[in-house]
């Protein structure tokens, strides 16, 4: 009877520090229940074919805009080539099947710029995620460019990376050369990815800050802290469109 009562004490205790796990203010639950995410869409454009695109996409963009939110449309400069990147905005995923079924219904949508666009690209990419749950959208001081810095966690999700991660982008945020627009994890694409949005006012601003917070024992500190549940990560510079709402 001991020996059960103990067994029973033991499954409870592991039962509450999961629920504690599950509820964890880093899990992406309350972005999820609040309904809001974002989808992230990349173009590759045939080479010889960007000038082109560009054009017919500011020319015909407002036809897009009509039927959803697009938070910035930017070009890849450095970190992948002939890539065109965009963010929308939803706030469910009924909302997103009612403005793709308006597209296709759409004929002038379809006639001014699918039919035109469809044959300048290579390839089409999106993903879904949320903004994590201690980050909101940020904005942009003045017109710069753009960082995406993408991090493939391991698997486990915020309740394990969360913390970590949260001090690593705040002890950078400290260092004042940059300013945070997002932190976005994913929910459809490659999963246990975080994607992270910077502005900066340059290029060069960018490269000078980043080689001074490298020399910031803070942000050599959360860093190696954080990057015990790093598996890979990539960057490249954005450059935004004329037409991005995020300049």
């Amino acid at each position: 009877m001991l020996a059960s009562r103990a067994l029973f004490g033991r499954v409870a205790v592991a039962a509450r520090r999961a629920t504690a796990e599950v509820s964890s203010p880093f899990s992406t639950g309350p972005r999820q229940d609040d309904g809001t995410f974002y989808e992230f869409r990349t173009y590759t454009v045939k080479p010889d074919k960007m000038k082109d695109f560009l054009e017919l996409t500011s020319k015909n963009i407002h036809l897009r805009t009509a039927h959803s939110q697009m938070v910035g449309y930017w070009t890849s400069e450095f970190g992948g080539l002939n890539k065109a990147f965009h963010i929308w905005k939803y706030e469910s995923f009924a909302q997103r099947s009612a403005v793709r079924t308006a597209l296709a219904k759409d004929q002038e949508w379809q006639e001014k710029y699918m039919s035109r666009m469809l044959p300048l690209l290579d390839k089409q990419d999106n993903e879904i995620a949320y903004l994590v749950p201690w980050c909101e959208l940020g904005s942009p001081p003045k017109d710069g460019v753009y960082e995406l810095v993408t991090f493939q966690m391991k698997p486990g999700g915020p309740a394990v990376w969360g913390q970590s991660f949260k001090t690593s982008i705040s002890t950078h945020i400290k260092t004042g050369y940059t300013k945070l627009i997002g932190v976005f994890h994913t929910e459809y694409g490659l999963l246990n990815r975080v994607h992270v949005l910077w502005w900066n006012e340059n290029s060069d601003s960018r490269a000078a800050g980043r080689h001074s917070a490298h020399e910031d024992p803070r942000v050599v500190a959360a860093v190696r802290e954080s990057v015990q549940f790093l598996e890979s990560q990539q960057n490249c510079l954005l450059v935004p469109t004329a037409f991005s709402p995020l300049k």
